[in-house]
């Protein structure tokens, strides 16, 4: 293929993407203002969040988390967020023994705790592994956000708060998502002390 034709491709999708997410800006602003004040409630109560998700999913996750345990815009103390993408060995050793369904479930079994909110992050909605660890943690007295594509699949209507960015495409998801975890940051940062 060309490669002008594959930059105007390319472009034409972009440009059709920031098209859709200025539309969808106000209501999932809205839905993250909500997710904030949980985290911040959690975070004022000794509570922690739980990040997770596969593939580009787990490098949110991981930028997440590092904004939050230290800072997006301003300086103020770290907050307790843990990503759950980041411990090879116990990814590798819960996949091996328990299968890859259970790497974050088994993870929030272990570390959460009533009052704490877990985080999945998943393009498509229907990820095995992210729905089993939203699932325990829903059961552990978390509360739950789903930060998901397309329609959401099966996780949108799990999680307590689903931020669902409708479009197809997972690159232009992906561009969303990290749209939102910055304005979940910057939100849950505002009120940190």
């Amino acid at each position: 293929m060309d490669p002008s034709t594959a930059l105007e491709r390319e472009l034409a999708s972009i440009r059709e993407n920031l098209a859709l997410e200025d539309r969808q800006l106000d209501l999932l602003g809205r839905k993250a203002l909500l997710a904030a004040e949980r985290i911040r409630s959690s975070l004022a109560g000794g509570g922690k969040v739980l990040l997770f998700g596969n593939g580009g999913s787990a490098a949110d996750a991981q930028h997440w988390a590092a904004e939050l345990t230290g800072r997006y815009l301003r300086e103020r103390p770290g907050l307790a967020a843990i990503a759950l993408t980041t411990d090879t060995s116990a990814l590798t050793a819960i996949a091996n023994d328990y299968g890859y369904e259970r790497v974050f479930a088994r993870q929030v079994e272990a570390l959460a705790r009533p009052g704490d909110v877990a985080v999945g992050i998943s393009t498509s909605g229907h990820s095995p592994n992210v729905r089993l660890g939203l699932k325990e943690a829903r059961s552990r007295g978390c509360f739950t956000l789903a930060v998901l594509g397309r329609d959401g699949g099966a996780m949108a209507g799990e999680a307590d708060l689903a931020l669902v960015y409708p479009a197809e495409a997972t690159p232009r998801i992906q561009e969303m998502h990290a749209v939102l975890g910055h304005l979940l940051c910057a939100l849950v940062e505002g009120e940190a002390e």
